[in-house]
């Protein structure tokens, strides 16, 4: 079995004990962003399992957008990344 060359870990800990790896994140070209898959990278992110740099490139994300779902979720929680929640979390 052949495993393919990756910078970074293959497998973290998050802090609630859960594993994620890679196959955990959405496949890039992601057309429509659910609030599941918004998590998982910010997740993935935060616990260093890929680069902020590789996040943006991989997913076509700018970097204005993936900072609003940064503070989303440091401030409300990952409830706030649902697109109907829009007005409730993000009132100035």
């Amino acid at each position: 079995m052949y495993l393919k060359k990756v910078n970074g870990p293959r497998i973290v800990t998050l802090a609630d004990g859960t594993t994620m790896t890679r196959a955990d994140l959405p496949k890039a070209g992601v057309r429509r962003w659910v609030a599941s898959r918004k998590a998982a990278v910010v997740r993935a992110v935060g616990a260093r399992l890929i680069e902020r740099e590789e996040a943006l490139a991989l997913y076509g994300l700018s970097e204005e957008e993936f900072a609003e779902w940064e503070n989303a979720v440091k401030a409300h929680g990952e409830a706030a990344l649902r697109a109907t929640a829009l007005q409730r979390y993000r009132q100035p």
